[in-house]
């Protein structure tokens, strides 16, 4: 079985560093979320 091709470094990099950034985003948004949600009911 011959070995799978996989994609040079630097993509490989690329789309980890936005998947991290999907995810920090969508934190923050949460966060922000909830902030304002208790923020409001004061």
């Amino acid at each position: 079985m011959p070995h799978p091709r996989r994609y040079p470094q630097p993509v490989e990099w690329f789309f980890t560093g936005l998947i991290g950034l999907a995810a920090l985003l969508t934190l923050w948004f949460a966060g922000y979320v909830v902030y304002r949600l208790y923020a409001d009911q004061r």
